[in-house]
């Protein structure tokens, strides 16, 4: 049988072949509590240093140290101490092994050359034991460079289809908690079920692991791609080259440090560039890598690797952008990474002074700083221009004064959108004839959503009343100007242009109102953000004003350029550099009441919120500039976001498609229409309901529920039917709530009933059953009351000594088995978080492995369910004692009892029985975790509160509130 033994094994021989030497953990010299593996760091550091080489003992120096900084990490520093490892290995180095203890600088590791890389021992080892034999953490693999642990990768089963790379990649992550000190060392971690493989680094979220691929081959989902992906990633010479030039540590907001690691695209893109470079020729080249997939960090590594060769002889390297607000963004990543020697030119002075002194730095600057420059500022050929957003640098001659600045220079475009082929100008700048398909690295759209760097694009028409339908608007003018001379319509036409369509205030009315409903109801529940993209300036102010009688003042703002304003008319929207970035991060924050940003030009280019999903498009736009500026709602964020939206109010989707069509037929299958999920959805519906055919589903009890579960009767045709129904749950989120689900309603209800009662109750499995939308489980939660038996304790109380009586009386043991089964999930999922009922999920699927493969017999199997459905019973009568709800009407009590005065002479015992009566009524299991549920406690306790007894205090409404919540 395929399982993780036989990927281990395969895995270990491909590395073989990639150049590490194989050695039990057994046979390894080291304890079972050590991490390094000592007595091969001595050898390495005796062999990489003369100094030590004559003193063997000054090695245990060095290793008492390393030894220090290894037992000393916890789950809380583990990112400062892997950091203060590479600095060690790289920057603080020094030792006083020299002559008369002068401080020389020691090596850890052969680096850069293959000479020096040969240096080196790669080691690998299976089933690593951490701290001790028995009781320790095992490790599936372990690949070591010189003794010191610096990847490990944990292997699943690719025989259930279930069982994922997440399942190993929560492993490495809970390992990061328990066993911290075996990740001090670490460069990146990986995991596979023999189908996938995905690599992180340290403290990663999950969710941002990514795939590894090569430029001939991305496809995945069997052996032989995961097979290719390592022996293409994990080769002694990348893992080097990644520890010291690709992975970096950076700085949030919020000054925690966090690890970065290149994805396979910034290392190809990164390198192509570096040995350019280092060859000298071409000295040019066109990078295409697509809106959201890490274009900034690619830039961080390449300059990064560019300074630190010793052959390149510290050159200047320059950062290039067109716009202010992607300097700010490109300078803030290169500052966020630590990366040392940084400049700006913010004048032309600045710049001129910058070249012309020779500095060899990094320099971030924007191509209109060359606008004046008219001569030659440095002859050197040791400079390398990054070009950021290359398609757009050749306003006016911009291009062609860099080169003249700069005629010696290296020169690469970076853009995130295809180059029409008729922009001679970007491919003669930057596009090399070696180079057969004019870019050099080419990252895609459908590449970066394969990856999951960023998401599909959906595109919601809008009613026809709202759209500027230009046809029909000249339709219209001809019909209305038939009497008029031809001279007499041209000049009318003159006027009746679309400022005049745009600046409409009946439909910048009807507009808003679709804006604020749609909102409302399909984005804000799901906790997303928006942006209102209008035609001008002068519009802005049209839709905040419309949008504020809707919506309220907090809910929205204008993020708008206000240069020219000379009747102060955007005066209020005025704001510095600083003020605007606090307003997007304040944007950014999902507690705060911003919801929607409006605005005309800014923010369409470099502006990076994964909060946001949905973009109300009202603007004519085409080409890169509407590429760039739907792809604001593309970035991923968490794992209800599965799509970017755009609202289309100007009829732009088959710009979108010519745009896209730039260069590739395949990109427009990635955009996504919503009228092409509607035309899908009844065939998404049929082939889930294919599996149930004949059953009569508009029955709603336990005799079709057993039928259903007895059409999947194995973990493979569960797993078939969660996969088409997360499919349609996609659409589903997607499409609602929208009309055309209406006839589909109860269907779908019914299945996610189905999908409930047969998904695992424990954390397996967890990405074929991640858990479906948000409006979908709303309406789970509405709808549906999974499992609840006809006659619950009489199956759950029955004494387990009497089970063989029981079972007589039975003509289908099997029949009875599962009502037991489907009751005891029902229970374990209504309390899900509860460490009672997680325990009582593993035991569940402890016990059914155990019966699938015939260790336990059916009734045996019975017995064992029926003993854990009283245990579960005896629990869920423990949840909510009455107990806690006596204590939460105490804590009213005394609540208002504080806030009773002449004023309000509230009778205290009186306004506590009224709420405690109306949420009793409301309340449900789980209500805290459904948005209906908290919204109908709320209102319930608003007419008591505030309607009833006139308390309008939002402070005693939110601590009753919270009290609540607690208690019931």
């Amino acid at each position: 049988m395929l399982n993780e033994d036989t990927i281990e094994q395969m895995l270990i021989s491909v590395l073989q072949k990639n150049g590490w030497t194989y050695i039990p953990a057994d046979k390894m010299p080291r304890q079972d509590s050590e991490v390094m593996v000592e007595s091969m760091v001595k050898a390495a550091l005796i062999r990489l240093n003369p100094e030590i080489a004559e003193e063997p003992s000054r090695a245990d120096e060095v290793i008492y140290k390393l030894r220090s900084l290894i037992l000393s990490a916890q789950p809380h520093n583990l990112i400062a101490q892997n950091e203060t490892f590479k600095k060690l290995v790289f920057e603080e180095n020094s030792f006083p092994f020299g002559k008369d203890g002068r401080m020389v600088p020691i090596r850890f590791f052969g680096t850069m050359t293959r000479e020096n890389l040969a240096l080196n021992e790669y080691v690998v080892t299976n089933q690593w034991c951490f701290p001790t034999r028995e009781g320790g953490k095992r490790l599936d693999l372990v690949l070591l460079v010189n003794g010191f642990p610096f990847i490990i990768g944990e292997l699943k089963t690719p025989f259930r289809d279930a069982i994922t790379w997440l399942d190993g990649a929560k492993d490495i992550a809970d390992y990061e908690k328990s066993i911290p000190q075996m990740f001090v060392t670490n460069v990146f971690n990986f995991a596979s079920e023999g189908k996938c493989y995905r690599y992180g680094s340290v403290n990663m979220p999950i969710d941002m692991w990514g795939p590894w691929h090569t430029p001939d081959d991305k496809t995945e989902g069997t052996l032989i791609s995961v097979q290719k992906s390592v022996v293409d990633m994990i080769t002694p010479e990348k893992v080097m080259d990644i520890f010291q030039f690709f992975t970096m540590f950076a700085t949030d907001k919020k000054y925690r440090k966090y690890k970065i690691i290149c994805r396979y695209q910034q290392y190809e893109g990164a390198n192509l560039i570096v040995e350019r470079v280092k060859a000298g020729y071409p000295k040019k080249g066109l990078i295409w890598h697509f809106q959201g997939s890490g274009k900034s960090l690619l830039m961080v590594f390449a300059a990064y690797k560019l300074r630190m060769i010793p052959e390149l002889k510290n050159p200047t390297v320059v950062i290039v952008d067109d716009r202010l607000d992607l300097e700010t963004q490109i300078t803030a990543t290169f500052n966020a990474s630590d990366i040392p020697n940084m400049a700006a030119a913010r004048t032309k002075e600045e710049l001129i002074k910058f070249f012309e002194g020779d500095m060899r730095k990094i320099l971030i600057t924007t191509i209109f700083r060359f606008g004046d420059v008219d001569k030659c500022l440095n002859e050197s050929s040791n400079i390398i221009l990054m070009v950021d957003e290359a398609h757009r640098t050749q306003e006016g001659d911009l291009g062609e004064k860099m080169r003249t600045a700069l005629p010696n220079a290296f020169f690469f475009g970076l853009t995130g959108t295809p180059i029409n082929r008729v922009d001679k100008n970007t491919f003669r700048t930057f596009g090399a004839e070696e180079d057969k398909s004019g870019y050099m690295s080419k990252y895609s759209f459908s590449d970066s959503i394969r990856d999951g760097a960023t998401l599909p694009l959906n595109f919601e028409a809008v009613p026809v009343e709202l759209h500027v339908d230009k046809e029909k608007i000249n339709e219209e003018f001809d019909l209305m100007t038939k009497d008029l001379s031809e001279e007499d319509k041209a000049e009318l036409s003159r006027r009746v242009n679309m400022k005049a369509i745009m600046y409409d205030r009946k439909r910048i009315k009807k507009v808003c109102e679709h804006i604020a409903k749609h909102y409302q109801e399909k984005i804000e529940p799901n906790g997303y953000k928006g942006q209102v993209v209008v035609y001008d300036r002068d519009c802005c102010l049209m839709y905040k004003e419309e949008l504020d009688k809707l919506l309220g003042p907090d809910a929205s703002t204008i993020v708008m350029d206000t240069n020219n304003d000379k009747a102060d008319k955007y005066k209020a929207y005025r704001r510095d550099r600083d003020e605007e970035s606090k307003l997007l991060d304040y944007y950014r924050d999902p507690k705060t009441p911003l919801k929607l940003v409006i605005v005309t030009a800014k923010l369409l280019t470099g502006f990076d919120a994964p909060i946001l999903q949905v973009m109300y498009l009202d603007k004519p736009m085409k080409d890169h500039n509407l590429l760039q500026a739907i792809c604001r709602t593309n970035r991923t964020y968490d794992s209800g976001k599965t799509f970017g939206l755009i609202v289309d109010y100007i009829g732009i989707f088959d710009n979108v498609a010519n745009a896209l069509n730039f260069d590739e037929e395949g990109m427009k299958k990635v955009i996504t229409n919503i009228e092409e999920v509607k035309k899908k959805l009844p065939q998404l519906v049929n082939d889930c309901m294919d599996y149930f055919t004949g059953i009569d589903t508009g029955k709603d009890d336990w005799e079709v529920l057993l039928e259903a579960q007895e059409r999947l009767p194995d973990d493979k045709a569960k797993d078939r039917f969660a996969a088409y129904f997360r499919v349609l749950a996609r659409a589903w989120e997607a499409l609602s709530p929208d009309p055309c689900l209406t006839e589909y309603r109860d269907d779908y209800k019914w299945l996610a009933k189905v999908y409930e009662s047969v998904k695992p109750t424990d954390s397996r499995g967890a990405l074929v059953w991640a858990a479906f939308g948000a409006k979908t489980m709303e309406l789970v939660h509405q709808n549906i009351i999974v499992g609840e038996a006809e006659e619950p304790d009489e199956i759950i109380t029955m004494d387990a000594e009497l089970i063989d009586d029981f079972i007589a009386a039975q003509k289908d043991i099997k029949k009875t088995t599962m009502k037991v089964e489907i009751n005891l999930v029902a229970m374990i999922q209504r309390h899900s978080k509860d460490p009672k009922y997680i325990e009582l999920g593993e035991k569940l699927e402890k016990l059914r492995d155990q019966h699938k493969q015939g260790l336990i017999g059916s009734i045996e199997f019975l017995k064992m369910l029926l003993s854990l459905a009283r245990e579960a019973a005896r629990a869920e009568r423990t949840v909510v004692p009455e107990e806690e709800i006596d204590r939460g009407k105490a804590a009213l009590t005394e609540l208002f009892n504080g806030v009773r005065n002449e004023k309000t002479p509230i009778i205290v015992e009186r306004i506590v029985n009224d709420i405690d009566g109306i949420v009793k009524i409301v309340r449900f299991d789980g209500w805290q975790n459904t948005t209906e549920g908290q919204k109908e406690v709320k209102k319930a306790l608003r007419s008591i509160i505030w309607i009833k007894y006139k308390l309008k205090n939002q402070e005693v409404f939110d601590q009753a509130y919270s009290y609540i919540e607690q208690y019931y």
